[in-house]
């Protein structure tokens, strides 16, 4: 029975993937039915260019900074909506809502309310009396903008992961702990966070993957702009493909944006699996 599905996973990923490995050793543009091998020449410029590890940077700061946001907003909402409170079931729509929005359009609505000509950001300034902003061209504001919508839109899927997790905790262990006087910091400390470790291991490491290589919203926001500013390695990887026909060097910064993806991505899973076996 898992036969059809493995043969598409390999049709459609590990295939696709080796080959680009072997495009990676070449000076392949893209489109011509002829190129060379250059061996490790690719590798070589990928490292010594600077515009590598400013990509890079940017990668690592998306990823990073969404999985922590988006976790730590997450469990708030799930620890606020766990609770017997009025409209549970519209507020957990309403955050979770986003999620089914696709990527490309949540950047062009946030677009139009950050752009600097006709956005509803500067239009709210304006009409208080104060100077306009142009944050999606400023290289020191856009980058946080990128991470703020990526979390608005998904930080629903952490929501839900870190409810389901709080209601497969049984009450009797807060009610053992409520008769000792426990404080509720003391029961989040003891018995919640340490319950709800499995739940933190999946969303840690399905947003660190989705974070690390998010495009869509890039696109969509800034274009990778000003010059690099803003640009992740998959945006990068684009530019090198399809604007300066440079395949085989785009192919190089895919082999090495998988690699980041993969260490960083088995370190948070082997780190947060070892804190469920202690919890």
């Amino acid at each position: 029975m898992y036969l059809p599905a493995l043969a598409a996973i390999c049709f459609f990923i590990f295939y696709p993937f080796l080959n680009g490995i072997k495009i990676s050793f070449t000076n392949w543009n893209g489109f011509s039915q002829t190129y060379d091998f250059v061996g490790f020449n690719q590798y070589t410029r990928m490292l010594k260019d600077p515009d590598t590890w400013l990509v890079v940077k940017n990668t690592l700061l998306y990823g990073i900074g969404s999985t922590v946001l988006q976790n730590v907003i997450g469990l708030g909402y799930a620890l606020l909506l766990n609770q017997s409170i009025r409209f549970k079931n519209f507020t957990r729509t309403v955050v979770y809502l986003p999620v089914i929005i696709s990527p490309l359009i949540m950047g062009y609505i946030f677009y139009f309310f950050f752009a600097f000509q006709g956005g509803a950001l500067n239009d709210l300034l304006v009409f208080l009396g104060i100077d306009k902003i142009n944050a999606l061209a400023d290289p020191k504001i856009n980058i946080w903008l990128i991470v703020f919508v990526n979390t608005f839109q998904f930080v629903g899927i952490a929501m839900i992961i870190y409810l389901a997790g709080l209601q497969s905790i049984s009450k009797d262990y807060y009610e053992a702990v409520q008769m000792d006087g426990a404080s509720s910091f003391q029961q989040f400390k003891n018995i919640t966070l340490p319950m709800l470790m499995p739940s933190i291991t999946i969303n840690m490491v399905i947003n660190i993957i989705g974070g690390l290589k998010l495009f869509d919203v890039i696109v969509s926001l800034t274009g990778g702009g000003p010059g690099y500013a803003s640009q992740s390695m998959s945006t990068f990887m684009y530019d090198l493909y399809f604007n300066r026909q440079d395949a085989g060097y785009a192919a190089t910064q895919g082999v090495f944006m998988a690699i980041i993806i993969l260490i960083l991505s088995l370190a948070a899973l082997v780190y947060f699996k070892r804190k469920e076996i202690e919890a």
